[in-house]
């Protein structure tokens, strides 16, 4: 599977994470969560910045309790929920933001 953006193709595994992080773009992102039937809005955008920082950081990719603990710790209470998380991400927050971020599937994930 690949996504297409300005001409260029982005491979990507089976289940559509991106094969090359480094190639990942703001661009490439929308078209992945346009797949993923997300409208991208300033609150999923800080998610998926906020997971790309805690991937450099880390080099993992968090599980989603990882994930929305670290978010609480950063961004508060209000965000570093499940509620809030699955509102910006119905299909599972650490599974389909990560793979907006253009990172690899969080270990944990099924």
């Amino acid at each position: 599977m690949a996504y297409e953006v300005n001409g260029k193709s982005f491979d990507s595994d089976e289940e559509g994470y991106l094969v090359d992080l480094a190639s990942w773009n703001e661009e490439l992102a929308n078209l992945i969560a346009k797949d993923e039937e997300i409208e991208m809005t300033e609150e999923h955008w800080e998610v998926v910045n906020f997971l790309r920082d805690y991937y450099n950081e880390y080099q993992i990719a968090p599980a989603v309790r990882v994930l929305i603990k670290a978010v609480k710790k950063k961004l508060g209470a209000d965000k570093g929920s499940n509620k809030y998380m699955y509102e910006l991400f119905p299909y599972g927050p650490a599974k389909q933001a990560c793979k907006i971020a253009g990172l690899p599937k969080p270990t944990g994930c099924v």
